[in-house]
């Protein structure tokens, strides 16, 4: 069976994030449970990265599966223009009352990377269908926002998109102020990002559309964290000089910062946040984009070119919106942000340790998720050097996935206490292990 999956893997399948020539055969897992993932041999893997992020109540979760069993015996798939269904509106009824503020209009799609290019798209036409011309976007350098074309522009500074630069919508990017354990500079870093966005106001404030962030922590970029007063101030610039603010909270939403949503930690609100990933408790593809009143209403009027014409056939479906509704209430029911107190305190114990290794630099954590850089490394994501990391983790039974030099670890809620502080003492001796013997 291993054999016969592992060679028709190898004649069909395209992997995403892979080096096609250097790549090493893939391990064929069967089964997930909690916060494990067991191969085809029964060898088990503490899925620590929450298998890319999406994986928040573990694996396995009795109460999503059931809920999606329930729904699909009753309605599987439905299409969403003309016609609505009970798990899509109580879904946005939920989304509508743990956001802040008048973020309650929600359009649905099905991953993070169409959400975002969903809030593009209505803040381009907000301005349009007011016969106000804007074609450009701001970012910060580093920012992933997915991989559509859209998602790309704004994202061009992650160094992902060299092939595609003359496809990109033009985008000023703003110098990203990275926090960390003894950053004594980081102050000086926001005044000047802060600055160098007031030039870009002030020389094509007429033409900017919207400024589009990763709340908090910047994710495939290796997990940089900025300052929550930074943010507020940023946030406040371009609002002031009536510029949109899109969120991308598409890794950070529910629980992952600590908070429901990295937005609860500012005292200003977006104009639209673009949800995904774990909105499900990552069992099912969905995406939610959510716009103010303000900007909803430009879209109300009887000439049809001023609607918001775009769609996809999975939009809302059924099955993934009960799975939602499902994770949401889970949140209450399992009391959640105990367990994410709980591993916050954890990972603060874990990077004590970390910090201790001489390999190590810019220790830095946000919620449940912790990273720190490999000082001793300078090196690229996918490397040669970064790929002999990940299978060292491999071998002892951790899955993670280095972003170039950084290593970082976000499990799912439902860690125990004693798998997670054996896994930071664990990543410790490899990080010993690697840097005598390898480097």
């Amino acid at each position: 069976m291993k054999k016969h999956i592992l060679e028709n893997d190898k004649n069909y399948i395209w992997h995403p994030f892979t080096n096609i020539k250097k790549s090493k055969q893939p391990i064929v897992i069967s089964s997930a449970n909690n916060d494990k993932l067991i191969d085809i041999d029964g060898k088990e893997y503490l899925d620590l990265i929450s298998s890319w992020w999406v994986n928040i109540h573990g694996h396995s979760k009795k109460e999503i599966i059931e809920s999606i069993a329930e729904q699909s015996k009753l309605l599987d798939q439905v299409v969403f223009a003309d016609l609505t269904h009970e798990p899509a509106v109580k879904l946005a009824k939920k989304l509508s009352e743990i956001l802040p503020g008048d973020l309650n209009r929600i359009f649905y799609s099905d991953n993070g990377s169409t959400s975002v290019e969903i809030a593009m798209k209505v803040c381009y036409q907000f301005w349009f269908n007011q016969g106000i011309k804007k074609n450009q976007f701001a970012a910060l350098t580093g920012g992933y926002h997915g991989d559509t074309l859209g998602a790309m522009s704004v994202g061009f500074s992650s160094g992902f998109y060299e092939p595609f630069s003359d496809l990109v919508i033009d985008t000023h990017f703003l110098p990203y102020p990275e926090n960390y354990r003894g950053n004594n500079s980081v102050e000086e870093k926001e005044i000047y990002s802060l600055s160098e966005a007031d030039k870009i106001i002030d020389k094509f404030g007429k033409d900017l559309i919207a400024i589009i962030i990763e709340p908090l922590i910047q994710g495939a970029s290796g997990m940089k964290i900025c300052r929550p007063e930074f943010l507020n101030a940023l946030v406040k610039k371009f609002k002031q000089n009536n510029i949109l603010v899109i969120f991308d909270e598409v890794m950070t939403g529910f629980g992952r910062t600590g908070k429901m949503f990295a937005t609860d930690y500012l005292n200003i609100i977006p104009d639209v946040i673009c949800l995904a990933k774990s909105i499900t408790g990552g069992y099912l593809p969905l995406a939610a984009t959510i716009f103010t009143e303000t900007i909803h209403n430009q879209f109300i009027d009887l000439d049809i070119s001023k609607s918001f014409l775009h769609g996809h056939s999975f939009t809302a479906n059924p099955i993934a919106c009960s799975a939602a509704n499902t994770s949401i209430e889970l949140f209450g029911k399992e009391n959640t942000f105990s367990k994410i107190e709980q591993i916050q305190k954890l990972h603060h114990e874990g990077l004590e340790l970390i910090d201790k290794n001489p390999a190590v630099s810019k220790v830095r954590m946000i919620g449940t998720i912790s990273a720190f850089d490999l000082s001793i490394l300078d090196v690229n994501y996918g490397s040669d050097v970064s790929n002999l990391i990940k299978e060292c983790f491999l071998e002892k039974g951790y899955i993670m996935r280095p972003l170039g030099k950084t290593l970082y670890l976000m499990p799912p809620y439902c860690i125990s206490t004693t798998t997670l502080q054996k896994a930071y003492e664990d990543i410790d001796m490899v990080i010993k292990k690697f840097s005598k013997e390898v480097l």
